[in-house]
């Protein structure tokens, strides 16, 4: 495990997740799973540096062809891959061929020395009914990630299989993002993942059993997430635009993780939930 080892560069690549939406950071950006994961290594390895490459909207090939090359050129020993999502919400969707992309950027960091870790996809039903149609894509996806997973020796945190990454309260208004409860939770797997110290396994634990719904509850919330979010994405799709256009990653470079932010790590409960925000 890592931290057996002295991490002195952690890398992250990938899409919006990685890059933090819908976990504010309190000065008017995002914090985000990886943000936490750099802030919990700091307290294991104060001299760690962190850059953080992602870009919201980016599908899994777009992640290899910009960030992997300068992930590679920053020497990481520790890195994150995280991409497909995007893919799987794209017409022409093929499994296969993302993980293959996720795979090629998983075996090029590990060639340079880096310990990987990847994820795979919560079952996207519970968070937006509507996805329904989506979920054999998903299972498809999930399936060969974990094969990927296996051939490169990447350390796969399979979200896939444990119910509570799919538990709504830990996802925000769009349904797309986790909240900041979610990305906590998603930062203590990875901890966990990585045996750092006060690492325990509790990210797995369900939250307490959430009031059921009437019908005309769900068909209201159904119909201001189809206004607010689903028909603004739809719009930016059909104008080929792409919520990253014209972004630049949030860290491009190595640098301390700020003593500032060095904070208890959050216990990844519902209690915090990010402000609605329009759709990205």
């Amino acid at each position: 495990m890592v931290s057996r080892h002295v991490v002195t560069r952690y890398v992250a690549i990938g899409d919006s997740s990685t890059e933090g939406l819908d976990d504010p950071d309190g000065a008017g950006g995002w914090r985000g799973w990886a943000d936490r994961l750099a802030e919990q290594l700091a307290v294991a390895f104060p001299e760690v540096t962190y850059a953080n490459l992602a870009v919201r909207g980016r599908l899994a090939g777009r992640v290899r062809a910009e960030q992997l090359p300068a992930a590679l050129a920053l020497r990481p020993d520790l890195a994150t891959v995280v991409a497909g999502m995007n893919d799987v919400l794209r017409p022409g969707f093929d499994a296969e061929r993302v993980a293959g992309e996720v795979e090629a950027m998983q075996a090029a960091l590990v060639a340079v020395g880096a310990t990987v870790l990847s994820w795979t996809l919560p079952d996207p039903v519970p968070v937006m009914p509507l996805a329904r149609p989506l979920r054999r894509r998903v299972l498809a996806l999930n399936d060969a990630l974990r094969a990927a997973a296996a051939r490169t020796g990447t350390i796969l945190v399979d979200f896939g299989r444990h119910p509570v990454t799919s538990d709504p309260r830990f996802w925000s208004d769009d349904r797309l993002h986790a909240n900041a409860a979610g990305h906590a939770r998603i930062a203590a797997a990875l901890a966990d993942a990585l045996g750092l110290p006060g690492s325990d396994g509790s990210w797995v634990q369900p939250l307490p059993t959430a009031p059921r719904r009437g019908p005309h509850q769900v068909a209201v919330a159904e119909a201001a997430w189809v206004r607010r979010h689903l028909a603004p994405w739809v719009g930016r799709r059909m104008r080929g635009r792409s919520s990253g256009d014209g972004r630049a990653p949030k860290r491009p470079e190595l640098s301390p993780v700020p003593t500032s932010v060095h904070r208890r790590p959050d216990s990844g409960g519902a209690n915090s939930q990010t402000p609605a925000r329009p759709a990205t």
